[in-house]
């Protein structure tokens, strides 16, 4: 089972929410609000009170239904909860528009705000760069969030090294004072920001937050070199997403991690999670379960 610090690490993932991630074609593969209010109801049971989302998760959806549930949460559990949403999909931005110009990160934190319910969010990330948009003009939009209180901190998402230098060397000293978070994918199979990225993270005072610690469901063992997905699954769904994975590299990983569990007699997800947390200078995770169950595989029980 997690301890307290390792519950306090981590971040409870709305990526699911009305479609899986941002895509418009996977909006009917994702938790319908029934299933998400449910799931919300259980990470506060177990003790979670950090959540992550995106403006172009399920199209809003679920903003709305994060939103919808916190307002239903007590003002005191609302006060100390850590809210983090992003902007920057090319998903959420209009025909002839760049997703991370001034005009549209001003639009899209209003309406993420208005979803939420929220007067300020705590954490803001830019969820991936769009490669046109000048990183000054992008930089000078969060910097107004920023002194108008909209915003608390600021993080990047699916960053490279030279990413966060970037923002580092241009970000004025408002956002410089508020830049904390860099959100990368880290897991068994994809463990390459632990040579330089994390470490240089640390040394500059950047907290590194892992998603998909579980590898888009791999490092479940759900899937099987050879077979097809089970049904419903992420993989059969949305191969696109976490295909990359289907290797023979990564099914040798996989059966390692299962001799592991069964040695140490726990789950391939808990002792997944275990590789992650236990990682050097990693702050933190998120997770996304889709079922009640997921929880307890991955040691996280109500408290």
């Amino acid at each position: 089972m997690l301890n307290d610090a390792d519950i306090d690490r981590i971040w409870f993932g709305c990526g699911n929410f009305g479609g899986i991630g941002s895509s418009p074609r996977l909006r009917s593969a994702g938790d319908t609000e029934q299933q998400a209010l449910q799931l919300l109801d259980h990470a506060r049971r177990v003790g979670l009170r950090r959540f992550d989302t995106a403006n172009t998760y399920g199209g809003g959806s679920s903003e709305i239904i994060l939103g919808k549930w916190l307002r239903s949460q007590d003002a005191s559990f609302v006060k100390d909860a850590q809210i983090a949403t992003k902007v920057g999909n090319p998903h959420g931005c209009p025909p002839g528009e760049t997703p991370l110009s001034r005009t549209q990160i001003a639009w899209h934190l209003d309406g993420s705000l208005r979803r939420l319910g929220l007067e300020r969010i705590d954490l803001y990330y830019i969820h991936e760069f769009d490669r046109v948009t000048p990183l000054e003009e992008t930089l000078d939009a969060m910097t107004r969030a920023v002194e108008s209180g909209k915003i608390d901190r600021f993080g990047i998402s699916n960053a490279s090294l030279s990413d966060v230098k970037a923002v580092r060397k241009l970000a004025g000293s408002s956002l410089a004072s508020r830049f904390e978070y860099v959100q990368n994918e880290y897991n068994l199979l994809a463990t390459a920001d632990a040579k330089a990225l994390i470490p240089y993270c640390a040394g500059h005072g950047l907290r590194y937050i892992a998603f998909s610690p579980l590898a888009g469901g791999f490092l479940t063992g759900k899937y099987r070199s050879g077979e097809q997905p089970p049904p419903g699954s992420r993989l059969a769904h949305a191969p696109e997403v976490c295909g990359s994975y289907s290797n023979e590299q990564s099914f040798a990983v996989i059966e390692r991690l299962r001799q592991s569990a069964e040695e140490r007699q726990q789950t391939m997800a808990g002792t997944a999670l275990r590789f992650v947390l236990d990682t050097p200078r990693v702050d933190g995770l998120i997770i996304a379960p889709r079922r009640l169950d997921h929880f307890a595989s991955l040691g996280l029980a109500p408290q």
